[in-house]
């Protein structure tokens, strides 16, 4: 019996050695194939976040240069107006009088 007995020790030792083997290719295996697969892209990075605090002061700004502009180009066109009407009275009288000196009244 101990003859059986050395066999099935034996067997149990290659048993042993085979599954730890086995385990082994596996596991090469299983690195083999993860090793081929495409690696995960990583996550895109979140944009940073800019302050809004210059937008709103140029926004801000902007509103009131463009603002200024137009009242300044308002006050031109009433100036321009003045100015016209001005001439008109001026030009109206000069010429009465014009016409005074060439009738001969006084």
């Amino acid at each position: 019996m101990s003859d059986a007995l050395n066999k099935a020790e034996a067997a149990v030792r290659e048993a042993e050695t085979n599954t730890v083997d086995v385990a082994q290719i596996v596991a090469a295996v299983l690195a083999a194939q993860q090793a081929t697969k495409a690696a995960p892209q990583p996550p895109a990075p979140r944009p940073t976040a800019r302050p809004v605090g210059l937008y709103v002061a140029a926004g801000i700004g902007g509103a009131v240069a463009l603002t200024a502009l137009a009242m300044a180009a308002a006050l031109l066109a009433v100036a321009v107006a003045v100015g016209a009407v001005c001439a008109t009275v001026c030009l109206l009288v000069l010429r009465s009088v014009w016409q005074d000196m060439q009738t001969g009244r006084r």
